[in-house]
């Protein structure tokens, strides 16, 4: 079964969202979300699906193979419901990745197992800072004959009940720098139970079906056997995690963002009595392109930081971070905006609409992680100097197979990804472009419209512009200059080169689809249009507004719409 078939057949299990006589439709899922539970007959669709061989690489039984490929067979849950597809699998896949990337064979054969046989694991990661030390909620674990012996407990823990296997951050060691903490992989049914025990479930006010619950440790003795890695790993191991978990980080919040954005767009579209429609309006429709254009970039986001991990996983991290930064809050403002269109049928949590309050509630916990948006700009900073001294301007470009959504990928190997990139290609992407957008002749208008048009030229130099300015500031900043690395300015510069990268990946796209049967992407008016957006972002000098490149967006949204296809990239077919 080819992957297309594997997210066609999963959307099609789900039926049509909308149907009402749907059993996992709309109206199932937020009666369920109302009542705080996962609705089962959605979890018995993934049962049968075999969701959790998704999460499992290839040489022990399960489908892991290519990580773009992971991110689209998400999105047809998470447009659904985050609850289901975090709380069912994808927190698994968060608990697993330390595994995959520092265990030995006996411990990814222990966890595929888990998996595969339909249980789950949850991960109980370690406090980063702490205000009282004697408040630490977090567990320890002390050498002890033939292991150790595990105390602690915390308070929210995903899926912490639920759980057959538990992946566990504790502290092993003394206060030195990075070392302090060890990853133990725990079958709980191995657990004497007298040792272990379930605190009570919190309530959230996003994904409210997600059981939320902590465990108490006591005493517990744990085999040696549960080290993952080395003692003192787990910082590490904690890194290297996130530079696989980040690039899927887009394409959950953009699923949600999908069903958000058919849900306004239906909205606006309906046919009010004097024959009228809220399309008539120029805000409403201009929310309605903004909306398109924010997700087609997040998964210009997806598209590099998954697929960067099997071409260029020793350039990957800052690619890894920027895509779950800024993903996230485009996504976000975008839903705010949007939520204007709606009114006061934004705060609807049921009936026709919604859909559009329940995935509103769920994208700040869906997108949040465990370091949150100024962590992932932490671990882009410290990369900047390096990249301006030696990459920029100077570095080859990526390769093309990095924008080209359906193309192979070598093997994955996730050991192989680096903390800090040693090049950043992507941006010489950018240069790449630009440079073909001004060669193009501007005297043979039939080739000036394939290679973009003067607006695709001038906003395609002006982020080539600003990242020059980057350059500028970043080479004087020398790379273990901490304090200039963490001042507000530097927070605001790391924002500003995410916008530049998502503006190279998205011109990137572009380029490769242009050979393509698709016509909307082959088109430059998406990324004409996503261009003047993220320039506006940034307060670069804009030429006039393309607002024929936009009319073009806005009929793709509403061709889609009635067409009942994906919000993304790849415009997938919906049940």
């Amino acid at each position: 079964m080819t992957p297309q078939d594997r997210i066609d057949r999963l959307e099609q299990d789900f039926g049509p969202l909308l149907a009402a006589e749907n059993p996992l439709g709309q109206h199932a899922l937020l009666a369920a979300d109302a009542r705080g539970e996962v609705l089962a007959e959605a979890e018995r669709v993934l049962d049968a699906y075999g969701l959790n061989a998704e999460f499992v690489p290839p040489e022990f039984g399960g489908r892991l193979s290519r990580m773009d490929v992971l991110g689209r067979v998400l999105r047809p849950v998470f447009r659904r419901d985050a609850s289901l597809g975090f709380g069912y699998g994808l927190n698994c896949f968060f608990a697993a990745v330390p595994v995959w990337t520092g265990g030995n064979r006996a411990q990814r054969e222990q966890a595929a197992r888990m998996l595969l046989e339909g249980r789950r694991i949850a991960v109980v990661r370690h406090e980063v800072a702490h205000g009282n030390a004697f408040v630490r909620d977090e567990f320890e674990a002390a050498p002890h004959p033939d292991g150790y012996l595990l105390n602690g407990s915390k308070a929210v823990i995903a899926n912490a009940a639920r759980a057959a296997g538990l992946v566990v951050f504790a502290r092993t060691g003394a206060e030195e720098r990075g070392r302090a903490h060890s990853v133990l992989l725990l079958d709980r049914a191995e657990l004497p139970a007298d040792r272990v025990e379930d605190l009570e479930r919190h309530t959230t006010n996003g994904m409210r079906s997600t059981e939320f619950g902590g465990l108490r440790v006591h005493d517990c003795p744990v085999p040696q056997s549960a080290l993952v890695g080395g003692l003192g790993d787990g910082y590490e191991l904690s890194l290297r995690s996130s530079l696989v978990i980040r690039g899927l980080i887009p394409s959950i919040v953009l699923a949600g963002g999908d069903t958000a954005l058919r849900t306004v767009a239906r909205f606006a579209a309906r046919p009010r009595p004097d024959g009228r429609s809220s399309l008539d309006v120029r805000h409403v429709r201009d929310v309605l392109t903004g909306a398109f254009l924010d997700l087609l970039v997040s998964d210009c986001l997806a598209l590099v930081a998954t697929r960067a991990l099997h071409l260029i996983p020793k350039q990957m991290s800052a690619y890894a971070a920027t895509a779950a930064y800024l993903a996230p809050k485009l996504v976000a403002e975008s839903m705010d905006e949007m939520s204007a269109v709606l009114g006061q049928q934004s705060f609807a949590e049921d009936g026709t609409y919604g859909m559009f309050q329940k995935h509103l509630r769920d994208l700040p916990v869906t997108s949040l992680g465990h370091a949150g948006s100024a962590g992932r700009q932490v671990s882009i900073l410290p990369q900047l100097p390096f990249f301006a001294r030696h990459a920029w301007f100077a570095d080859p470009e990526a390769p093309g197979e990095l924008f080209r959504l359906h193309a192979e990928l070598p093997p994955l190997d996730l050991a192989e990804a680096a903390l800090l990139g040693d090049g950043d290609p992507l941006a010489a992407t950018l240069v790449a472009c630009t440079d073909l957008l001004e060669a193009a002749d501007e005297t043979d208008d039939d080739h000036a419209d394939r290679s973009g048009g003067s607006a695709l030229r001038f906003l395609a130099r002006g982020f080539t512009v600003e990242l020059d300015e980057l350059r500028k500031v970043f080479v004087d900043i020398a790379p273990d200059d901490r304090q200039a690395l963490v001042s507000p300015h530097s927070f605001g510069l790391a924002d500003r080169y995410a916008l530049v990268l998502a503006a190279a990946a998205c011109l990137g796209v572009w380029r490769e689809q242009r050979a393509e049967d698709d016509p909307f992407l082959a088109d430059p008016s998406w990324p004409t249009a996503a261009l003047y957006r993220l320039g506006r972002r940034l307060g670069l000098a804009l030429p006039d507004r393309p607002a024929a490149a936009e009319q073009r967006v806005l009929a793709e949204v509403l061709a889609r719409l009635h067409g009942r296809r994906s919000y993304d990239l790849y415009g997938s077919a919906l049940a």
